[in-house]
């Protein structure tokens, strides 16, 4: 009889097992599904289901619908979201070192950026947060960023007095005040209201935020500055994503990566293409800036890197700048 009924228990457990309810993984981003972090955040669901059929059901919150990016961080390390994919200027706080994205000029090129974060010391990145609670899956990115306001930006001087909005960051911070400008920070999905109104005169995006939040029509001159990178890491829990089981934990590392890899080849595909509906609409004047003129503003913007490489360290940033060519 006892055999009865304990053969009856595990038969009857393998069916809760069977019929077990998926992980439910939500992951909350502040863009449009448009961008290339929407597309793979997209992606990301897409294989994540695939792969682990029936175990996880991925939960795609963009447009800041679930948290804004001003308490998205705060929802992951309670557990209310278990993937978010914050801009790498949000990170001050957490590791100074990853302060180094947002130095003015020190990338050339989103190739530069790429062949960095793929180094040594860009992947030791990722795992500069654990003990803060925060592990990082993989570096998405958007695009080399410009220079957009209600007057012309020729030079630096043009700057002065003027209102920007920045995210949550000191560098950011330092960049625009070595210009004389006003940095405000504001998140972003408040954006496009404050420049409408003109709480702020500028800011600093890349093509596809520039295009996909409107703000072409809100501003009347970008400058093709390429000043500086707006990438992002997508981060989890640690607890949280130590504690997944071994083949879901593989399967969906298996799927970061294969989104990543099709959300950065859309911003490379998309940079261009972005660029030229922001032109085509024909609402805000494009001014490239010439040699002489971006001469003038790395030179203005370079002694904020002499303020932050004691925080960031000198041979991370000589790493970085290794990587242009």
């Amino acid at each position: 009889m006892k055999l009865k009924y304990a053969l009856a228990a595990a038969l009857f457990a393998i069916g809760l097992n069977t019929y077990a309810a998926p992980i439910v993984i939500k992951y909350s981003h502040v863009v449009a599904d448009v961008t290339p972090k929407g597309q793979a955040a997209l992606k990301f669901k897409e294989l994540a289901e695939k792969k682990l059929a029936g175990k996880v059901e991925v939960q795609v919150f963009p447009n800041s619908q679930l948290f804004g990016d001003g308490k998205e961080m705060e929802a992951l390390l309670l557990g209310d979201v278990q993937i978010i994919a914050p801009s790498l200027a949000k990170f001050g706080k957490y590791t100074p070192k990853l302060q180094i994205f947002d130095l003015p000029f020190l990338f050339t090129d989103l190739e530069a950026v790429d062949r960095f974060q793929a180094s040594a010391e860009g992947q030791a990145l990722l795992n500069s947060m654990n003990k803060k609670g925060i592990t990082g899956l993989g570096y998405l990115h958007n695009g080399m960023k410009q220079l957009s306001a209600n007057k012309s930006l020729a030079m630096p001087g043009d700057a002065k007095g003027l209102k920007f909005r920045i995210q949550a960051s000191d560098v950011l911070e330092a960049q625009f005040k070595a210009v004389g400008g006003n940095p405000q920070k504001l998140a972003f999905a408040e954006v496009y209201q404050a420049l409408q109104t003109g709480v702020v005169d500028g800011a600093e995006n890349p093509w596809s935020n520039i295009y996909s939040k409107k703000f072409h029509e809100v501003q009347s001159y970008i400058m093709e500055s390429n000043h500086g990178v707006l990438d992002y890491m997508v981060i989890t829990n640690t607890k949280w994503w130590d504690g997944l089981p071994a083949d879901v934990r593989t399967g969906l590392n298996e799927a970061m990566k294969e989104s990543i890899a099709f959300g950065n080849k859309v911003a490379n595909d998309e940079d261009a293409e972005f660029r030229k509906k922001v032109i085509a609409d024909n609402k805000a004047k494009l001014l490239p800036l010439n040699a002489e003129q971006l001469k003038a503003w790395r030179t203005a913007m370079q002694p904020v890197w002499k303020q932050f490489e004691g925080e960031i360290g000198a041979d991370l940033i000589q790493a970085a700048q290794k990587t242009n060519k």
